[in-house]
C-alpha cells in the first residue's frame, strides 16, 4: 500500500511540476510580449517625432528657397505688395 500511494504521489507531484512550469512559461510569454510592445511603442513614437522635424525642416528649406536674396529685392518685393 505503501508503494502504490508513493507512486501516486510521485504522478501528482510530476504533475503539478508541469502544471507550474506551463504557468511560468505562459507568464514569461505574456511579460515578454508586454516589452514588445512597450518597445513598439517607444519606436512608433521617435518616427513620428522624426517625422514632424523632418517635415518642419522641409517647410523651413522651402521658405528659404524664396526669400528675397538682398535688400534690394526685399524692398521690391515690399512696394509690388509680393511679401
Amino acid at each position: 500500500m505503501g508503494a502504490l500511494a508513493a507512486l501516486l504521489a510521485s504522478r501528482w507531484a510530476r504533475r503539478l511540476a508541469i502544471g507550474i512550469a506551463l504557468i511560468g512559461a505562459v507568464l514569461l510569454f505574456l511579460v515578454n510580449l508586454r516589452r514588445a510592445g512597450e518597445t513598439a511603442g517607444r519606436h512608433a513614437e521617435r518616427l513620428n517625432q522624426m517625422e514632424r522635424q523632418n517635415d518642419i525642416q522641409r517647410r523651413m528649406l522651402e521658405a528659404s528657397s524664396t526669400r528675397p536674396r538682398n535688400r534690394d529685392d526685399l524692398a521690391d518685393r515690399l512696394r509690388d505688395g509680393r511679401f
